[in-house]
């Protein structure tokens, strides 16, 4: 399977210089080439590198970097293609997508630029590397990273890696063909997991995820959030960028956390994993304002992609099931009925009397419907590609 493994470069104040004017000069070439390929409606690989492969050579790219520039602007082309078939981009008229086709295809100055083996070897033993830039190859450039993906690093990296710069700090977003786990074909039965608004996630062995202690500071960050939004001055604006960033960063590392804690239960009881398939939740969802401001401020797509890799690594079994009535069916007589649930944390059933809370009840039905889909021999398949760090 393929992951994604991020290093941090410890790059001087001469090395960030070349790097900088690299990847200025990379997205540069990439806008002229953008512009080129708009004008005249070429967009194909083969085209574009006829087209202007002599020319990016001239603006001082070596062959292997034009070559990546070309690929980049060519891949762009085709995503943009993708989604407008797709209608990702409104409908032909619209304002978005009149907006969309309407100019060429832009790139940040530090957009990220790919290197290959060619253009960037690696010492991961000496943690260094030796990189092409504009001004000259540098060498022993010195990168760090937590250690069990340097580890990945240094046993699994394949392919190409992305130079990008974040935040004033560079980094190498490196992919790495990592081996998977024999599956457990005869799991023990399903850890059903809830994904809620109180309690991020609830498993059906009564482990709930995040509580009050978050919710607070999600509900503080909101506040904070909407306080700089209204103020719209310069130093807010700016504020609330390096706010957005640190929220995005928490949100991430809550929800690696969440996610390992999971598939180590899973693996541990030698069980799968059973998530509800949440695509167009927020569309369907009937919530009250507060409830629909914490369900979309949370990145529920995001823990379901962690799970599902580290599932997919670990060899443990996952499916995804209807979340249809899992709040308001009985786990022990299956009674379905909306007055099953007096309140958001408790379960009352109507029918038999069983009262639990409403997260680990409805984790039970996600679990029981798990073993079905199970049974049944619908097995889902993780994601091939998702972010270690």
């Amino acid at each position: 399977m393929k992951l994604v493994v991020q290093v941090k470069l410890l790059s001087t104040p001469e090395q960030a210089l070349a790097l900088e004017a690299t990847l200025h000069a990379c997205n540069e070439a990439a806008n002229w080439l953008s512009a080129q390929a708009y004008g005249r409606q070429v967009t194909s690989r083969s085209g574009l590198q006829a087209l202007a492969y002599g020319e990016l050579k001239r603006q001082g790219l070596s062959a292997q970097p034009a070559l990546h520039v070309l690929r980049k602007v060519a891949d762009a082309y085709t995503a943009l293609e993708a989604n407008l078939k797709a209608g990702n981009l409104g409908r032909p008229g619209s304002k978005r997508h009149i907006k969309a086709t309407g100019k060429p295809v832009a790139f940040r100055e530090d957009a990220a630029q790919p290197y290959d083996d060619r253009c960037l070897s690696w010492q991961t033993a000496e943690r260094t590397v030796s990189i092409w830039t504009t001004t000259g190859r540098l060498k022993n450039l010195a990168f760090t990273g937590q250690d069990d993906q340097l580890a990945v690093l240094a046993a699994y990296r394949k392919g190409e890696s992305d130079l990008l710069r974040r935040g004033g700090q560079w980094y190498l977003i490196a992919t790495c063909d990592v081996p998977e786990a024999m599956p457990n074909i005869h799991p023990a039965g399903f850890l059903g997991v809830d994904l809620g608004i109180v309690n991020i996630a609830s498993t059906s062995t009564g482990k709930r995820h995040c509580g009050r202690r978050l919710n607070r500071r999600r509900e503080a960050d909101r506040k904070l959030r909407s306080k700089l939004q209204k103020k719209n001055t310069k130093s807010a604006k700016r504020r609330a960028r390096r706010r957005a960033g640190k929220e995005a960063r928490r949100a991430r590392d809550i929800n690696h956390k969440i996610s390992k804690s999971i598939v180590a239960e899973a693996q541990r009881t030698m069980r799968g994993i059973a998530l509800e398939d949440l695509g167009g939740i927020r569309e369907r969802a009937r919530l009250r304002k507060p409830q629909r401001v914490t369900l979309h401020s949370w990145s529920f797509h995001q823990l379901g992609s962690f799970i599902a890799y580290k599932a997919k690594r670990a060899g443990i079994p996952l499916v995804y099931v209807s979340p249809a009535n899992t709040s308001r069916e009985c786990s022990r007589c299956h009674h379905v009925d909306k007055r099953n649930r007096p309140s958001q944390a408790v379960f009352s059933c109507r029918s038999c009397g069983f009262v639990e809370h409403a997260d680990l009840n409805a984790s039970h039905n996600i679990a029981d419907r798990g073993w079905m889909v199970w049974v049944r021999g619908a097995e889902s398949q993780a994601p091939a590609l998702t972010l270690v760090a």
